[in-house]
């Protein structure tokens, strides 16, 4: 990997260039103070007369209920382990690292907190999945996670992936070590656990002008340099496509060497924009972009393939 999370003694006294790339900060971890009740507000201000109103309403419900478990089931554990670790693997790598049972107490408190608001499909959605064995969530999980979709099962998917997400985002705001800039490629992959991105966000602030790419499990944003495709790294044959004009907000970075995209979030032209909200809200984009032949190169947590939610 090309960012590595490392024990913080390991970056006293390093002045070679595979230590640092200049002051850019590699990671943003989330905040998960504040992370989900401003998704959950922008969720709902999106919402309003929206064609997919329903629905964002219940993306920010469900990322409602996350910030409620959250506060009531921290995330008790040491991870100092993990930086031990002297591969080349990202320290919570999703296809190999060993699940602790405790989502399964955050995905039975999702389901707790969001029954008494439910009703028709989602209400009947949340009770088999209520029903299901430890052993059957773990199967879901592992199919999730290593991007195997089923019409069968993805009714169910927001629902473990809200779970999964947030036990992924509580370890990797645990992480006690630093992240380190290196030099190297491959970094369409999040550096922490090896998922793939939401969408990329233009920073504003400390960080302004700099793209960085929002994992869709861990939260985690890592940096990927403007003007180079975030799927295959390719710089010669990109476009930049979006519904309004060159000064909108959203835009997709399309690449014909790969033939994917990738939407892109400025916080610029609006500073309300958030990565998993403003992309769930822009799918008449995606619609777009499938019609000029491209395939999205990221997936929303609320928006897998073939679900039927």
């Amino acid at each position: 990997m090309s960012i590595r999370i490392v024990p913080q003694d390991q970056l006293a006294g390093q002045n070679d260039k595979s230590s640092t790339l200049g002051a850019i900060p590699p990671l943003l971890f989330a905040n998960l103070k504040s992370l989900y009740s401003n998704r959950a507000e922008r969720l709902r201000q999106l919402a309003e007369n929206h064609p997919l109103e329903d629905y964002l309403d219940f993306a920010a419900a469900v990322v409602e209920a996350q910030q409620k478990v959250l506060h009531d089931h921290p995330l008790q554990q040491d991870l100092a382990f993990l930086l031990e670790n002297k591969g080349e693997r990202p320290p919570l790598d999703v296809s190999v690292f060993p699940r602790d049972p405790h989502w399964h107490t955050l995905l039975r408190a999702l389901i707790e907190e969001l029954k008494p608001g439910a009703d028709g499909q989602v209400l009947s959605t949340l009770e088999n999945l209520e029903k299901m064995s430890a052993q059957e969530w773990e199967t879901l999980a592992s199919a999730l996670l290593n991007q195997q979709f089923s019409e069968e099962d993805n009714d169910k998917a927001p629902f473990v992936w809200a779970a999964l997400s947030l036990y992924w985002a509580q370890m990797a705001t645990s992480l006690p070590g630093k992240a380190r800039a290196e030099l190297g490629e491959h970094r369409q992959f999040c550096p922490v656990c090896g998922s793939i991105p939401v969408s990329g966000v233009v920073q504003l602030g400390t960080t302004s002008g700099l793209r960085y790419l929002h994992c869709n499990l861990c939260e985690t944003e890592w940096h990927m340099v403007r003007v180079k495709c975030s799927n295959c790294e390719q710089a010669g044959k990109l476009n930049y496509w979006s519904l309004d004009d060159e000064n909108s907000a959203i835009k997709t970075e399309s690449c014909d060497d790969c033939g994917t995209y990738l939407k892109l979030l400025y916080q610029e032209k609006d500073h309300r924009v958030e990565a998993v909200a403003d992309d769930l809200a822009s799918l008449v984009l995606d619609i777009k972009m499938e019609e000029e032949g491209f395939a999205r190169s990221s997936i929303n947590p609320f928006l897998f393939p073939n679900s039927n939610i």
